[in-house]
């Protein structure tokens, strides 16, 4: 367990700190962000053809309502602290791909819920949108980094466990 600790703190110190810096800001980061406000507005104009994004921003045209997706609201910190805990923990490296490309994958498709949502609230109302925000869905989206890490953490356990009885028989 302290070999998985001071891994997982290890990782992830040296990927914040990577994304922090500009050859990551400007090849990974930003880019990463407009194509979810890209996705995040595509989405919604299924149902509302007034919302619009350019960048990071995601406005609606009748309102002029914008919100710009920052650092920390576009999944990457969450992504990291995924990534970081299934690359800490030993298995086969197999298992840590798959279990870090269905993870990123959950993170991201629960971050678009997040973004639209939180763009119409607030639009509906100002108050709720920023405790939504910085309460709700903050908590919320660490919740799913800690389930997706334990139900992959079952998933492998029960591959080990089925190798092993497979050996055995």
């Amino acid at each position: 367990m302290l070999r998985f600790v001071l891994l997982f703190v290890l990782i992830v110190t040296v990927l914040l700190i990577a994304e922090l810096t500009p050859p990551v800001q400007a090849a990974f980061v930003l880019p990463f962000t407009a194509l979810i406000a890209d996705i995040s507005a595509w989405v919604m104009q299924t149902f509302d053809d007034q919302v619009r994004a350019q960048g990071k921003v995601i406005w609606d045209q009748a309102s002029g309502f914008a919100v710009s997706i920052e650092a920390g609201c576009n999944g990457v910190e969450a992504g990291i602290v995924l990534v970081a805990a299934m690359l800490a923990f030993p298995a086969s490296w197999r298992e840590r791909a798959i279990g870090i490309g269905v993870g990123l994958f959950t993170v991201q498709a629960l971050n678009l819920v997040r973004i639209v949502s939180l763009f119409y609230l607030g639009q509906w109302n100002k108050n709720f949108f920023e405790w939504a925000h910085l309460y709700v869905w903050q908590a919320l989206i660490m919740l799913d980094v800690l389930l997706v890490f334990l139900i992959w953490l079952r998933w492998i356990s029960k591959r080990a466990h089925g190798a092993g009885a497979h050996a055995i028989a």
